[in-house]
């Protein structure tokens, strides 16, 4: 069982920057592929960003160049450093853990880019 808890988000203006983490509970966390969603009101969810258990990331591709997915798993955390953040990067960004048929969800944390 992997229980995932986000925080960071908030209000910024556009052009701004804001950094999310996603702090997981329970064991071996490095062998879980993670990753950051999002969802807007009344749209999908999406995939912004992705990051496996060996390190590579794959990306949104509105969000590439402006986004950075990491991780440290001594920490168990994964972050997203989002910059250049345009109003249509408002939404719930929800972080995401998956090893083969295994799969779990944090509580979602908004962020909202707005003048």
């Amino acid at each position: 069982q992997v229980q995932l808890v986000e925080s960071g988000g908030g209000l910024v203006q556009p052009g701004g920057s804001l950094s999310l983490s996603c702090a997981a509970s329970g064991r071996l966390f490095s062998i879980y592929n993670m990753g950051w969603y999002r969802q807007a009101p009344g749209k999908q969810r999406e995939l912004v960003a992705s990051i496996t258990s060996g390190g590579s990331t794959n990306y949104l591709d509105s969000v590439k160049g402006r986004f950075t997915i990491s991780r440290d798993n001594a920490k168990k955390t994964v972050y997203l450093q989002m910059s250049s953040l345009k109003a249509e990067d408002t939404a719930v960004y929800y972080c995401h853990a998956d090893r083969g048929s295994l799969a779990y969800w944090g509580q979602g944390t908004q962020v909202t880019v707005s003048s």
